[in-house]
C-alpha cells in the first residue's frame, strides 16, 4: 500500500485528473463485464482469464510474456472476460496493457490492481478497463462506497474482493450499491497476509452469499475437480491466472475447467 501511494502521487503529477476526465469523455463505450460473467455459463462456470506475468507469491510465471497474444488465445478459447494486471512493481504489469488488449479482443476487461483512490478509477476508465477490483480488506467502508459510486457513474463493474468472514459481512449491504448490476463479489482463496491458498474459503463463505450469480471464486483453482466443487456450491464464475499462464495447453485447460471435455 505504501508503494501504491507513492505511485499514485507520481501519476497525479504526470497526468492531472482533469486530463484523465477528458480522456474518459472521449473513450469508447464500456463493455458490460457484469453481464459477461453472470450469464448462465456454457459448461460449469464462466471464466475470467488473467493476463499475468508474475506475482509476489509465485515470482515470474511467464518469462516470455506477450499480453496481447495471451489475450487473443484466451478469447479464441472461449473465456467470458479478462483480468489484466496493471501493478508494475509486484506483478510486472503495465497500465497500457489494457488499451493494447482492448484493441485486440472484444472481451470486457478487469483492471487488476490495488485501487485505493478515485484517481485510479478514472485512470482505469481512460486506459480501457470495463471493471475494477476493489479489495475490501484494504479499504474503509466510506472509501469503498465512494469508489463504488464513482465506478457506477463511469459505468464500470466493481469486483469487490474479500477473504475473511468479517470483510464479507461488512460488504454484503454494499452489493448492488448504488445501482444494481454494477457489482460482483469475489472471494479470494489466497490469504493476502501469508499467501496460503485454501479453496475451502469460497465454499465456507458462499453460504453467507444470498445471490450467488454475482459470486466469483479467485485463486488456487487448478483442475476440473476444483471447479466441480465450486459449481456445486453455486459459484457462477471463476478467475484463473497462474494455472492458465503455466499451462502447456491453455485451450485444453479452459475446456477442462469449463467441464466441456467430459461432454
Amino acid at each position: 500500500m505504501e508503494t501504491k501511494k507513492a505511485e499514485l502521487a507520481a501519476a497525479q503529477k504526470q497526468t492531472p485528473l482533469e486530463e484523465l476526465k477528458r480522456q474518459c469523455a472521449a473513450a469508447t463505450e464500456v463493455r458490460n463485464f457484469f453481464a459477461a460473467v453472470t450469464r448462465p455459463p456454457r459448461g460449469w462456470v464462466n471464466i475470467i482469464a488473467e493476463v499475468k506475468k508474475a506475482s509476489p507469491s509465485a515470482g515470474v510465471i511467464k518469462p516470455d510474456f506477450d499480453p496481447i497474444a495471451r489475450a487473443e488465445l484466451y478469447h479464441t478459447a472461449g473465456v467470458e472476460a479478462l483480468s489484466v494486471l496493471t501493478d508494475e512493481k509486484y506483478f510486472q504489469g503495465r497500465l497500457e496493457h489494457l488499451a493494447q488488449i482492448r484493441a485486440a479482443v472484444p472481451l470486457p476487461l478487469l483492471r487488476k490492481d490495488f485501487i485505493i483512490d478515485p484517481y485510479q478509477v478514472w485512470e482505469a476508465r481512460a486506459a480501457g478497463a470495463d471493471a475494477i477490483l476493489l479489495i475490501a480488506e484494504i479499504l474503509t467502508d466510506s472509501a469503498l462506497m465512494d469508489l463504488l459510486i464513482l465506478a457506477a457513474e463511469l459505468r464500470l463493474t466493481a469486483l469487490i474482493e474479500v477473504h475473511e468472514m468479517d470483510a464479507l459481512l461488512r460488504v454484503r449491504s454494499m452489493l448492488g450499491f448504488p445501482l444494481r448490476s454494477y457489482s460482483l463479489l469475489g472471494i479470494n482463496n489466497r490469504n493476502l497476509n501469508d499467501f496460503t491458498v485454501d479453496l475451502g474459503t469460497t465454499l465456507r463463505l458462499a453460504d453467507w452469499v444470498e445471490d450467488r450469480t454475482i459470486l466469483v471464486a479467485e485463486s488456487g483453482i487448478k483442475n476440473a475437480t476444483d471447479v466441480r466443487r465450486l459449481a456445486a456450491a453455486g459459484v457462477r464464475s471463476i478467475l484463473v491466472g497462474e494455472t492458465l499462464m503455466r499451462s502447456a495447453d491453455p485451450r485444453g485447460t479452459i475446456t477442462e475447467l469449463k467441464g466441456l471435455a467430459q461432454r
